[in-house]
């Protein structure tokens, strides 16, 4: 599934780790902007300051090399000619649309009203239903993903860790469930 991944999917550690993982493993072709990561850098900069946002600029640097077909060049025309009831998600569908994905992958569903955004031939996405889709058909590969983001959570945080309160706290409930 080639999709666009946006920028409040990028930005909580644990969700952006679990996403990347399942594109690592070829279940998710992940598409961007340089906007959706810009604003992946001022989100962590707005809620953990400049360390943060260092750290999101080297993750982004690294994503550039792991994922060097996941750019899309803004394209002004297709944005002019699209519309969504926050104007500032525009450029998401129009990355979408220039990238030829099936779905934008998205904690903001509101944002994205199927009747304008099937127009185009795209589906917006929550993680957790995309996730849970993906674990259907190929269970190990997404649980083999989350035990490994799980792994890193508890060495990092440097505690023992419940996967399934992990997953809910990071909006992934139906994929908390399935793992359980």
């Amino acid at each position: 599934m080639r999709a666009v991944i946006d920028a409040c999917v990028l930005y909580p550690t644990v969700l952006r780790e679990i996403v990347l993982g399942v594109a690592r493993a070829g279940l998710i072709e992940p598409l961007w902007s340089d906007r959706l990561l810009e604003e992946w850098a001022r989100t962590a900069a707005r809620h953990g300051g400049a360390v943060d946002e260092a750290i999101a600029r080297g993750d982004i640097a690294a994503l550039a090399l792991s994922f060097p077909q996941a750019k899309i060049p803004a394209d002004l025309g297709v944005e002019a000619r699209l519309w969504l009831p926050d104007e500032g998600d525009v450029h998401v569908l129009a990355t979408a649309v220039s990238g030829q994905a099936e779905a934008i992958i998205t904690l903001n569903l509101r944002d994205f009203p199927a009747r304008e955004v099937s127009g185009q031939g795209v589906r917006a996405l929550h993680p957790d239903a995309a996730l849970y889709d993906l674990w259907l058909s190929h269970p190990e590969q997404v649980a083999g993903v989350v035990a490994g983001v799980h792994a890193t959570a508890q060495h990092l945080s440097g505690e023992q860790l419940d996967k399934r309160a992990l997953l809910k706290r990071v909006r992934l409930p139906r994929l908390a469930k399935a793992l359980a």
